[in-house]
């Protein structure tokens, strides 16, 4: 059974224990904070993984992170880079100015299939379709209705 004792400030301890008490967190977050609170206080790998029900590789990452950085970083979550946006901030301003103009001629509204169609005869905008313009009026809260 291989114990790796870390131990934490004052500070850390208590920025530790307000995480896991107070405010809107993520889940990850708190099991971190948790891990952390369990490693300071002499647990096993083995028994940090039972309890929390994670590997013994998370509670080994977790432990590391603490010692490169501090608490405050060991418990937040890493940045992931997920796909960069096709459409540039200019082009989902286009797609807003076409929204917010007036229906095309016997329409009452525009729909999602009309925006499109309009919207791929624009220069760099020719590969759209009707759920990137969905999630862009989504996203600068803009309804159609």
């Amino acid at each position: 059974m291989r114990i790796d004792k870390i131990k934490l400030t004052n500070k850390e301890k208590k920025f530790l224990e307000d995480l896991t008490k107070t405010g809107k967190r993520n889940a990850k977050e708190f099991e971190r904070a948790y891990v952390l609170l369990a490693l300071d206080k002499g647990k096993s790998h083995e028994e940090i993984s039972e309890f929390f029900d994670v590997s013994r590789i998370t509670t080994w990452r977790i432990k590391k992170k603490y010692n490169e950085s501090g608490a405050e970083e060991a418990v937040k979550e890493d940045e992931r880079t997920g796909q960069p946006p096709k459409y540039s901030e200019k082009e989902q301003a286009e797609i807003v100015a076409v929204a917010c103009t007036k229906a095309p001629e016997g329409r009452a509204r525009w729909t999602l299939s009309l925006l499109q169609k309009n919207l791929k005869h624009k220069k760099g905008l020719e590969t759209i379709n009707k759920e990137t313009i969905r999630l862009t009026l989504k996203k600068k809260n803009v309804s159609l209705g």
